[in-house]
């Protein structure tokens, strides 16, 4: 199981020494924050001028920041913001809208949501190239139906602090009532994101076999070497 965050950790100052390490996702229980916005774009979760490093550490207090504060610097948090309210500042489960992480396809979007906490991501719909970057992140995003995302909004916001419990192996998203909801997922992304592989993590499980490989044309083909 992942582990949460805790409060303190999301809002201290970024480590500069922490180091991203990709976590098994298998099963995942945690506040759900509600984000009721469609078409919720990269730049709107991450702006464009806080993308000067290309570590994917600390971009978590930077995660929605023309939203989540009233001045350019982030010292006067808004109120009205979902993540600033006391009961959803826990949250590791974005509840939101249609189309999220639309626009460009910068990785710091992911990064951001996973620096400050976020596990698992609720909507009808998600950006395609956002999609790819989340599990090459440890994220799991969940589609579920127009119907049964408006469900979950008026539980989440007839009960702050409700949870939920996404199991990525069985596909599963158990509600604040109960209710268990289906959802599909790659079968390609399902592996890597409950061994805890990215892309390069998956490569490396043949490494054995890579170096074998150059070896060979290294005696076949020493000209190419």
């Amino acid at each position: 199981m992942v582990i949460m965050n805790t409060h303190s950790e999301k809002n201290q100052s970024p480590n500069p020494n922490k180091k991203f390490t990709l976590e098994p996702f298998t099963i995942h229980t945690g506040i759900v924050a509600p984000l009721d916005r469609a078409n919720v774009d990269t730049d709107a979760i991450v702006p464009k001028q806080f993308l000067r490093k290309i570590e994917r550490t600390g971009f978590g207090k930077h995660l929605f920041h023309e939203w989540r504060y009233l001045d350019y610097e982030g010292t006067r948090e808004n109120p009205d913001f979902p993540l600033n309210k006391p009961e959803y500042r826990e949250a590791t489960v974005l509840l939101t809208r249609d189309n999220f992480g639309c626009g460009s396809s910068r990785e710091h979007a992911p990064w951001a949501l996973v620096d400050y906490g976020f596990k698992a991501i609720i909507a009808p719909s998600f950006a395609d190239i956002f999609y790819n970057n989340c599990i090459k992140n440890g994220i799991l995003l969940i589609p579920l139906k127009p119907h049964e995302v408006d469900e979950l909004f008026k539980q989440v916001l007839a009960s702050p602090g409700v949870r939920v419990t996404a199991d990525s192996e069985k596909q599963t998203l158990v509600g604040p009532n109960s209710k268990v909801y289906q959802f599909e997922i790659d079968s390609f992304a399902k592996h890597c994101l409950i061994k805890g592989l990215d892309q390069i993590g998956w490569t490396l499980q043949f490494e054995d076999k890579i170096e074998g490989y150059e070896e060979r044309i290294k005696k076949q083909k020493p000209w190419l070497t």
